[in-house]
């Protein structure tokens, strides 16, 4: 029973010092925020709000500082004592050790004075706004009076500049000195806000009125007088150019600049009237486009000088050419009945004739539009140009044809020479052959001087026949050079293994009597030799003598010497 009351009377004491600790903290809270509420009550915000008396305490200013006034009136009066209310509510309910009642004070009471560091923060925002406000439309006021005057003096001074719009823009300055009295008038009633406002479009209107006052007397001059100066020159220009023969009638330009000059006048009437909204974009548009016919008549001048100096040439240089290719038509038919013509050679011939036919109707073409006086020069010189063009190109690839016949014959003629040639080295090689003082030649190397005499033979045989093929001619030549050239390095060969064997068996002979073994295998390599198998005796000769002499071989290989 005794643990159970001493732990009740434990539970007990813990319970005492937590709400103990609990009412301190309370007791801390309310102090804190009473800290809090008598700082708010020590603020100098009615001096603060005094600083609005430097301006003038009328209109909308007036009625600002009143309503500042009553906010920290009713601050005083109503909103801080009843936080003194709640806080002797809170100390009262900690004392009754009521710590969520007394919280629940302590945090309403929190909330107000929260609320009231916000509306002084918004006061002093608002006051600190309203006198930046004056302070800055007052300097930008101090700037913009002198531009005033400069735009007015400026437009005294150059009045015969905006010509009829001179009033207008008088009309506009004074609209700048109202808006500028408009703004004073704001002041004295204190609505400074109002003043602000006027200021910001007071700006604003400046800058467009020196803009405008800037650019009128340049778009005023170009639109008057400066453009339709050049369109009355450029229309006599026209007028000029048709009289000496320059075909741009059908182009419409006279038309199309009369009906400029209606637009550039009825642009004047609407700066004059003080409208320059669309005036740039058109002037602009209509400078560019009589650019461009200033440009359009100057490649028009140079296309007319570039046809009279050209039309002649290109006249007489196909004339050349048609020359040139009826002697080309002859050679043609005269190598036609002793050449085999290549289908490609004859395609190319027949393509270079329609080409010259077809560059005799472009010229022809040419000729009848500059008699018609309907095609613009400009259109005539392309046409020229791509004439003259092709005229190179005809020339070029007709010159290639001609050295394409020229290589026909001269291939002819190659080919004789070779062939005479490789007769010549035939007829070598089998002398050759017949002095070498061998006990005969294998029949392979008399299979191959046939085989090469055969199509040596065949070579002349195809040079001789009416049509003649160069393309055959050409294969039939190559095959009797390769088999020439076998014949050749095989019997050069032979001739060089069958020297060697003597000089072998000779230098071998040396060791005959010592060496009974060497001596057979030297018959045996004499035997072979006689047979004509003068690989198969180098190669039994020379195993034997490697064998009593080793390098003998190779010494006597950089000795031997082949009779030509």
């Amino acid at each position: 029973m005794v643990p159970y009351i001493i732990g009740g009377i434990l539970v007990i004491i813990v319970l005492i010092v937590i709400g103990l600790i609990l009412r301190k903290r309370v007791y801390d809270e309310v102090d804190r925020h009473e800290s809090w509420k008598m700082d708010i009550m020590n603020r100098n915000v009615s001096i603060e709000l005094q600083r609005v008396k430097s301006l003038n305490l009328s209109g909308e200013t007036q009625e600002q500082f009143e309503s500042w006034k009553s906010t920290w009136d009713q601050i005083l009066t109503r909103e801080l004592p009843d936080i003194e209310e709640f806080l002797l509510d809170a100390e009262e309910a900690a004392d009754r050790f009521k710590i969520s009642t007394a919280n629940k004070n302590l945090k309403q009471v929190k909330q107000i004075l929260q609320n009231i560091e916000d509306m002084i923060e918004q006061m002093f925002n608002e006051l600190d706004d309203l006198l930046d406000s004056e302070k800055q439309s007052r300097k930008e006021v101090e700037e913009i009076q002198p531009k005033i005057k400069e735009l007015r003096h400026k437009l005294i001074q150059n009045r015969y500049l905006y010509g009829d719009a001179e009033p207008k823009f008088e009309m506009e300055i004074q609209g700048l000195q109202q808006l500028l009295e408009e703004y004073q008038e704001a002041v004295d009633l204190g609505n400074y806000y109002e003043a602000k406002q006027l200021v910001d479009q007071l700006r604003e209107n400046v800058v467009t009125e020196e803009e405008r006052i800037d650019e009128f007397p340049v778009i005023y001059k170009k639109t008057k007088r400066e453009l339709p100066d050049r369109i009355e020159e450029l229309l006599r220009g026209i007028r000029e150019m048709k009289q000496e023969g320059y075909r741009i009638d059908n182009l419409g330009l006279e038309s199309e600049l009369n009906n400029h000059l209606r637009q550039l006048s009825t642009s004047v009437m609407q700066l004059e009237n003080g409208d320059m909204s669309e005036v740039n974009d058109i002037t602009q548009s209509i400078e560019d486009r009589v650019a461009d016919i200033y440009n359009l008549l100057e490649d028009e001048a140079k296309a007319k000088n570039y046809i009279e100096k050209h039309i002649t040439t290109v006249k007489s240089n196909l004339d050349d050419i048609v020359n040139e290719f009826q002697g080309t038509n002859e050679e043609v038919e005269r190598l036609q009945q002793t050449y085999y013509l290549e289908a490609s050679d004859l395609e190319l011939y027949a393509n270079l004739d329609k080409w010259i036919h077809q560059l005799e109707k472009q010229l022809g073409q040419i000729e009848q539009d500059l008699e018609g006086e309907k095609q613009t020069y400009v259109t005539l010189q392309d046409q020229l140009k791509a004439s003259r063009n092709d005229l190179e190109q005809l020339q070029h690839s007709h010159q290639e044809f001609k050295e394409q016949l020229q290589n026909i014959r001269k291939d002819e003629i190659e080919a004789r020479q070779k062939v005479t040639t490789l007769k010549r080295d035939l007829l070598h090689t089998n002398k050759k052959l017949q002095k070498s003082n061998l006990p005969g030649v294998p029949s392979y190397i008399w299979n191959l001087l046939d085989e090469a005499t055969d199509k040596s033979d065949l070579v002349m045989h195809k040079l001789e026949e009416q049509p003649l093929d160069m393309g055959e001619v050409s294969n039939a030549l190559q095959e009797a050079e390769t088999s020439v050239n076998t014949l050749i390095e095989q019997s050069d060969a032979l001739i060089e293994q069958a020297y060697l064997v003597e000089t072998v068996i000779q230098y071998a002979n040396r060791y005959r009597s010592k060496y009974p073994l060497l001596a057979s295998k030297l018959e045996e390599a004499e035997h072979k030799f006689r047979d004509y198998a003068y690989e198969d005796a180098l190669e039994a000769a020379a195993s034997a003598l490697e064998e009593i002499e080793p390098g003998a071989l190779k010494k006597l290989e950089d000795f031997v010497k082949v009779p030509s």
